[in-house]
């Protein structure tokens, strides 16, 4: 029998071979440390001298789950997302959970037998149902964050369910082991079980705030980083252990406490400061889940594998379909909602074990399907990247979007020549695009966030609706006429993707590259990038430039030094200090800082005044839109008529209180 530490390195070895292979592959850290468990299963037997102390060890992981969860959750957020959370999000879970009960009910007993080996009543269907409805929110927000499409329509309604999903497990972790022992009373253990969440709930969310405010603060004004990390730690296990002791799940109160510290001014570095302990738990508690699974056993019911993996794939695909439908959603924003959606999550997995602790399961149920369940999220990233190919084959109406689409881009650049194509329009694109503006050259800006798109685009911006990553939308935007096609954003796999059909289009277009470090400029560069500026270097130079020029170094040494350094490693920017012509008054943006694009109408209080006398709450008028043109510059006398658009620039409360001064009747 192995020693502790003999178990530690074994496990800790084995873990970080299988992530850095899945990681290459695209695959998240939790299914390598499912499969670490898997290959271990075997040998679980001899591997722990304690296994109740690596089961207690694996649930503190969900535990800190839990509490990251809360950290997540507040009201403001569920209220800005009520439609979609509360109506398909919750659609999608109750219905899923019902069709699993009604088949436990209604489908012969003998279909029962063969489908679920060890029999299926009721109780364990509304487990099984619950495990099934839960999607992966790690791995589904790390392919909406990496996709660009987390303000999509579609990923707006995806990420909604996953919210509401989330949600939906206190509930779960709640009834599921009061189900357990088979008992037929089972109505008093529940509701019981309901009861005390409902009270310490209420009692926690009711003196918990000022509480959790004040403890915090008292912590934080010793400004030590230790001392506040083994707060966090106390208040997770705290309430943990508080609602352990009232018989409920130690999960709901790691999510009380989360919740709590969720509406301080300390979430954000509490959230950082418990991930090391989070990860490395929650490693361990996939470990011991990988272990539970026997390939014996799976190898010998494949047909059930397959049955388990392919039919609640299926399910929760027309579930979302329909429920977004019936919504009022278009064909092609439902059919992605429901395959970015259909796989399985961590949280099934949790729930399962949870099942199987209860009764609630067969042994010879769960090992099938924590195999498909396993497979599903293996899948995923194949499934979800052939969403579009999906849409587009199922539905006429997004043949007819990407056509306008590409029309509006077409429209755009069709006047313009020797322009600049601008692939992504968040801060620094802006920057750019206000710049060329300034020197009167033309530009084409291209972004997948529409809203972002839509209130620039009234600003009387050049900013159309468009995948750069995409031969045709590059074809619309003249990428043949363009001087210089500039990416702005911070992606390296999907500016390489994007460089690649330039490439192939337009051989000798100049195209510049922002990231954030230089560790991939060598590969910008080989995949056809003309120029790469790594923001960390840039700032790096600045930053040099200043402390030599403060030490009293002269000024001529100081820029023949930054000069030498860009030269070494930018050969386009060489001789940027040499004009006489470069001497620019700067401001420094406060990071905060917004535009916003706001149209008078007929009867605001802002009508027929002259813009000169309106008090804006310390914003300024960058930019006047009247007519379809956009002025920078405006008679003092200028009155303002309904339909004038006022391009606002301030904080986000100073362009609010503008915003309602301006639209007041």
């Amino acid at each position: 029998m192995l020693t502790a530490l003999e178990i530690t390195l074994l496990l800790l070895a084995a873990s970080i071979v299988a992530v850095l292979l899945l990681r290459a592959v695209g695959m998240p850290a939790l299914v390598a440390y499912l499969l670490v468990g898997v290959v271990l299963g075997p040998y679980a037997g001899n591997l722990a001298a304690n296994t109740d102390a690596v089961h207690t060890l694996a649930e503190l992981g969900v535990v800190f789950l839990m509490f990251t969860l809360g950290l997540e959750f507040n009201l403001s957020k569920l209220g800005a997302m009520r439609r979609f959370v509360l109506g398909l999000g919750s659609a999608q879970v109750v219905t899923t959970i019902g069709v699993a009960m009604l088949a436990a009910a209604l489908l012969p007993a003998a279909w029962i037998a063969v489908a679920m080996p060890g029999g299926l009543d009721w109780r364990g269907a509304l487990a099984l149902g619950g495990a099934v409805a839960m999607s992966s929110t790690a791995l589904v927000s790390k392919l909406l964050a990496e996709r660009h499409a987390l303000e999509t329509d579609h990923g707006r309604r995806v990420f909604a369910v996953l919210l509401f999903q989330d949600l939906a497990l206190i509930p779960l972790l709640i009834v599921i082991p009061a189900l357990g022992g088979g008992r037929d009373d089972w109505l008093l253990p529940v509701g019981w079980a309901l009861a005390k969440a409902a009270v310490l709930l209420v009692v926690l969310l009711r003196f918990g705030p000022p509480l959790m405010q004040g403890w915090f603060l008292r912590v934080a004004r010793q400004r030590s980083h230790e001392l506040f990390t083994l707060n966090i730690l106390l208040a997770a296990l705290l309430f943990a252990w508080l609602t352990k002791q009232a018989g409920l799940s130690m999960e709901l109160g790691a999510f009380v406490a989360g919740m709590l510290i969720s509406e301080t001014e300390y979430r954000y570095q509490v959230e950082e400061d418990i991930k090391p302990f989070r990860d490395i738990l929650l490693g361990l508690f996939f470990i011991t889940i990988g272990m539970k699974l026997d390939l014996g056993v799976v190898l010998g019911s494949w047909p059930l594998v397959a049955l388990y993996l392919t039919l609640p794939i299926l399910l929760k695909f027309a579930i979302v379909v329909a429920v977004a439908r019936a919504m009022g959603d278009s064909a092609p924003v439902a059919i992605r909602t429901g395959v970015w959606l259909a796989q399985a999550g961590e949280f099934a997995f949790v729930l399962l074990a949870l099942a199987a602790d209860s009764a609630l399961l067969a042994p010879a149920t769960l090992q099938p399907m924590l195999a498909a369940m396993l497979l599903s999220m293996l899948a995923s990233p194949w499934l979800i990247g052939r969403a579009d190919w999906l849409a587009l084959r199922v539905s006429n109406q997004e043949w007819l979007q990407r056509s306008l689409d590409l029309q509006k881009i077409a429209a755009r650049s069709l006047s313009r020549d020797r322009h600049v194509v601008i692939c992504g329009y968040g801060r620094s694109g802006q920057s750019l695009a206000h710049v060329l503006e300034a020197e009167k050259v033309p530009f084409v800006a291209l972004d997948l966030d529409p809203d972002r798109v839509r209130e620039a685009a009234s600003a009387g911006e050049s900013v159309v609706y468009g995948d750069a990553t995409r031969r045709e939308t590059l074809l619309a935007a003249g990428v043949h006429r363009a001087s210089v096609l500039v990416v702005t954003y911070d992606d390296t796999p999907t500016a390489i993707r994007l460089l690649h059909q330039v490439r192939a289009l337009a051989p000798q277009l100049p195209v510049v590259v922002r990231t954030a470090t230089d560790a991939d400029l060598e590969r910008l560069r080989e995949a056809g990038a003309t120029e790469v500026v790594p923001e960390v270097v840039e700032g790096s130079l600045m930053l040099a430039s200043h402390a030599l020029a403060l030490t009293g170094a002269p000024l001529a040494r100081v820029l023949r030094r930054i000069r030498a350094i860009r030269e070494d490693r930018y050969s386009l920017l060489r001789g940027w200090f040499h004009g006489a012509d470069d001497r620019e008054a700067e401001t420094i943006e406060i990071d905060h800082q917004r535009l916003h694009a706001v149209t008078l109408l007929a009867g605001s209080a802002a009508v027929g005044r002259p813009l000169s006398s309106l008090t804006l709450d310390g914003c300024e008028v960058s930019a006047l839109v009247r007519g379809g043109r956009r002025q920078r510059e405006w008679p003092e006398e200028l009155r303002l008529q309904p339909g004038d658009t006022l391009v606002l620039a301030g904080t986000v409360e100073q362009v609010h209180a503008a915003e309602a001064r301006l639209l007041r009747p």
